[in-house]
């Protein structure tokens, strides 16, 4: 017989809440719905039948006395055909009995949209959410009017029923759920009408979340105990609240750095000038220093994103393209060319610049083009 304490990882004086505690934390670890390993289904329901029978203290007594948790006799042991039969043909007598009408609820996942500032800053937010509640009438119990569930008269209470076929090793008995009770061993003769038995109904309710400062898209928030009741009354399973961010007008995201491009005119960047941008703090100023060149950019300390695990923020990256007015009038002109005059630059001159490809294929070449798409 399979070490039920083992399974859960509990000593045999754990008591029936924290074996609860410890139950629930298994089951959102191997749940086939949360955890893809081909071998977590498995783990799974080992954990479950452990539960069903440390749970029940009438189980639990008779496994700790040696007995088959499932029968419904006294302690120990009950050796049968069946156990013969399992014996040789390599079955399991512990497999066998009723199923536990209460089992663990349903994880549940919901996408909440942030603008930016939301996810830089975080943010309180209210999910208006229809799931699983237990049924408020019956308890969670499926019974009405304070009724309790009785033995199937069927399978009396195993769970399952025998059927017995010749063969030629002679007569062979097989077992199977019941068909009455569907393996409960039980059955609800005064079933609530407001769950219709099943100890739960579909309710609308309002959870409060709070969004911590610094998440990303993908980032995924656990909510303990917010997710489906299970059927029976058993526990809820948890929540996942999955960020996803809004693309930005003008601001675009790098990690914990943010990049912003701006354009200015040739003279501004010829003299140098100060300019506003808009920032999530708002606006801020920027200085653009005499002599500035199309490509260059100015970078705002501790601007950015905040950090979601340590302290600090990003910066803010300001690319600065420069534009080169492309109509002149006759003032214009004969000024332009004046200032090339003194400055002894004649139009054939050309000078070439080797540029590496580090250069050429940068981040701000990247962000050029996810900024023009």
């Amino acid at each position: 017989m399979a070490d039920y304490y083992a399974t859960l990882g509990v000593d045999r004086d754990t008591s029936f809440d924290d074996i609860k505690k410890v139950y629930r934390k298994l089951a959102r670890e191997y749940h086939p719905d949360v955890n893809p390993d081909p071998s977590a289904s498995e783990k799974f329901k080992e954990i479950t039948t452990a539960y069903e029978i440390l749970s029940d203290p009438e189980k639990r007594q008779r496994y700790d006395m040696g007995g088959d948790p499932f029968s419904q006799f006294g302690g120990g042991q009950n050796f049968g055909f069946g156990d013969i039969m399992d014996a040789f043909f390599g079955g399991s007598s512990s497999n066998r009995g009723p199923r536990a009408r209460m089992r663990a609820g349903q994880d549940a996942l919901i996408r909440v949209e942030l603008d930016l500032a939301e996810a830089c800053f975080g943010t309180d937010r209210e999910l208006n959410l229809e799931t699983a509640a237990t049924c408020q009438k019956c308890s969670g119990s499926g019974c009405a009017n304070g009724s309790k569930p009785s033995a199937c008269g069927i399978c009396k209470g195993r769970g399952e029923t025998q059927q017995v076929t010749r063969s030629i090793i002679g007569q062979v008995m097989t077992s199977r759920p019941c068909a009455a009770c569907q393996g409960y061993g039980s059955v609800i003769s005064d079933p609530c009408l407001e769950c219709s038995g099943d100890g739960r109904v579909r309710s609308r309710k309002v959870i409060p979340v709070k969004i911590p400062a610094g998440v990303e898209t993908g980032n995924r928030i656990q909510m303990s105990g917010a997710g489906e009741v299970g059927p029976g009354g058993g526990p809820a399973g948890d929540l996942y609240v999955e960020i996803v961010e809004a693309p930005h007008d003008f601001l675009v995201r790098d990690g914990n750095d943010l990049h912003i491009s701006i354009v200015i005119p040739m003279t501004s960047a010829a003299l140098g000038t100060k300019v506003m941008v808009e920032t999530l703090d708002g606006p801020k100023e920027v200085t653009i220093k005499s002599g500035f060149v199309s490509g260059n950019t100015v970078v705002l300390k501790d601007l950015g994103m905040n950090k979601l695990r340590g302290n600090g923020r990003g910066d803010l990256i300001v690319h600065v393209e420069v534009t080169t007015p492309g109509k002149l009038n006759k003032e214009q002109e004969e000024l332009l060319k004046s200032l090339a005059k003194s400055r002894g630059e004649k139009g054939e001159d050309v000078e070439i610049h080797r540029r590496s490809s580090a250069h050429s294929s940068g981040f701000f070449g990247r962000f050029r083009d996810a900024f023009n798409r």
